[in-house]
């Protein structure tokens, strides 16, 4: 049996981000599992010693299309010029 090989794509401090970047990619086609070491699930960013990062795990033969689409989402998160 073939085994997928996954590589994190990024991390993130919010879950709620981490489930944004999840849709983006998943709406591209790209499957995704999110990894999340936690005192538990909350909207607001907890870190404490890593305990709220997200890591965003995508199959390994996608990694360039998902880093590709990571750079335009941040691009497009950004807010406007001042």
């Amino acid at each position: 049996m073939d085994r997928l090989k996954w590589k994190v794509v990024s991390e993130t401090n919010s879950r709620l981000e981490a489930e944004f970047i999840k849709s983006y990619f998943e709406a591209h086609g790209i499957e995704v599992e999110l990894v999340q070491e936690s005192i538990g699930h909350t909207i607001y960013p907890v870190t404490v010693d890593g305990l709220g990062r997200v890591q965003i795990f995508v199959p390994e033969e996608k990694i360039v299309e998902a880093k590709g689409l990571l750079k335009a989402y941040l691009e497009n998160s950004k807010g406007p010029e001042v």
